[in-house]
C-alpha cells in the first residue's frame, strides 16, 4: 500500500485482491475507480460489465449506420 501524504478520498476496487481500498491503495494497475463511496466500489466489476455492454451496443449501432 502507498503512503500518500495527500491521499485521494475516492474508493477503489482492487482486481488482484478483490478488496475495496480507501486512502492507502495498491498499485494503480490493479485498481478500478475512483468511486464516490464504498458500496459503489464494491459493485466495480458489475459497473464495468454494464459499461462494456453499453459500449459494445454503441459500437454495433455505429457500425450499422
Amino acid at each position: 500500500m502507498a503512503k500518500d501524504p495527500n491521499p485521494d478520498p475516492g474508493w477503489y476496487y482492487n482486481t488482484r485482491t478483490n478488496e475495496v481500498e480507501h486512502l492507502e491503495r495498491a498499485r494503480s494497475v490493479d485498481l478500478l475507480g475512483p468511486y464516490p463511496d464504498e458500496a459503489t466500489a464494491r459493485r466495480a466489476l458489475e459497473i464495468a460489465r454494464e459499461r462494456t455492454k453499453a459500449a459494445d451496443a454503441a459500437d454495433r449501432d455505429w457500425d450499422e449506420d
